[in-house]
């Protein structure tokens, strides 16, 4: 693959892009490079104040920028129900959207206003309740893509425990991010099929940034932690990039014109931890297409959105009986 910069990305005027958590890190950068590229960006977080941060950032850097922020919290349901709405009131269409925003390994099990597994709730089930939501708005876009921002953890100790999703049992920091990341790599590729099998017209795939230097580490074990005082003296200045680079992949994915359909892409190296971008390798979990499909009706079921009916559903319906042994607790 030919390297890949910000200069590789093509002006593309008016292409309206909505990033999820882009008030810092990977969602900034990318909101920053695609502001630069003429498109028409919609932030979104938590935080208003770190929105309009981040908003005098990009209007200072490009001052042509046609961007705004919105409030949207992927931890809360009725957050994700309340933004789509008012998008929808607005826009009749969307052409790009990066589900980014994330939670990493918080020490303790805590729980989204829904009750989900924060990391599970937040990194993946906020997303696919949003981009359900949003799917009739990117059906009208020109050229529609949906880019799932997952992690190179998705291979490591991952799986999708559906007697379990909401680790009430025995909570472990780790497995539950790196089962996030994997039903969001898995929910990428699944998107692609069930698009190709609807005449959706989407191109969906997926990105990882590698160790990208952020808060999203120290925002979850925390700064005390041996691990992340450990990561940052001996380990970070071998292997990691900084947050811009580590937007390439998420860019690439976005914005180019080589990026395919289910494509997986990050950095290229030290164990894909930082480099140009690349195909990324996929976990054998990210590719079984049965988990896939029981995950999409599984979740379908606990965040309560619907979707089109396409050739996936009607050739095997028993699909929609899968439900997880454990519900989360609110």
């Amino acid at each position: 693959m030919k390297t890949f910069t910000l200069s590789d990305i093509q002006a593309q005027p008016g292409r309206r892009v909505v990033i999820t958590g882009a008030t810092g890190g990977i969602g900034l950068q990318t909101a920053l490079a695609l502001a630069g590229a003429r498109f028409e960006v919609i932030l979104t977080g938590r935080n208003a104040d770190k929105g309009a941060i981040a908003l005098r950032q990009i209007r200072d850097a490009h001052p042509q920028a046609t961007v705004r922020y919105e409030d949207l919290d992927l931890a809360s349901l009725d957050s994700v129900a309340r933004f789509a709405e008012r998008f929808a009131a607005q826009h009749d269409a969307l052409d790009v959207l990066v589900n980014n925003a994330g939670v990493m390994m918080p020490p303790q099990r805590q729980t989204t206003a829904d009750g989900f597994e924060l990391q599970f709730g937040t990194n993946y089930l906020g997303h696919y309740a949003l981009t359900a939501r949003l799917l009739p708005l990117l059906r009208k876009g020109a050229a529609p893509r949906v880019v799932n921002v997952s992690s190179g953890a998705h291979k490591l100790l991952a799986d999708i425990h559906f007697d379990d999703l909401q680790w009430q049992r025995r909570y472990k920091p780790w497995r539950a991010y790196a089962q996030s990341k994997l039903a969001s790599l898995s929910f990428a590729f699944e998107l692609q099929r069930r698009s190709n099998a609807g005449d959706w017209g989407l191109i969906s795939n997926g990105a990882h940034p590698g160790y990208a230097r952020t808060d999203l580490i120290a925002n979850g074990p925390g700064n005390d932690a041996w691990s992340t005082r450990l990561g940052k003296r001996w380990f970070q200045p071998w292997a990691s990039q900084s947050a811009a680079d580590g937007a390439l992949p998420t860019l690439y994915a976005a914005a180019s014109a080589q990026a395919r359909a289910a494509g997986y892409y990050g950095p290229r190296d030290r164990f894909e931890m930082r480099g140009p971008v690349t195909d990324a390798a996929i976990g054998a979990h990210a590719k079984d297409e049965a988990i896939a499909a029981r995950l999409w009706d599984v979740s379908a079921q606990l965040t309560g959105v619907s979707w089109p009916r396409t050739l996936i559903d009607t050739a095997a319906p028993v699909r929609s009986s899968a439900r997880p042994d454990s519900e989360p607790s609110a």
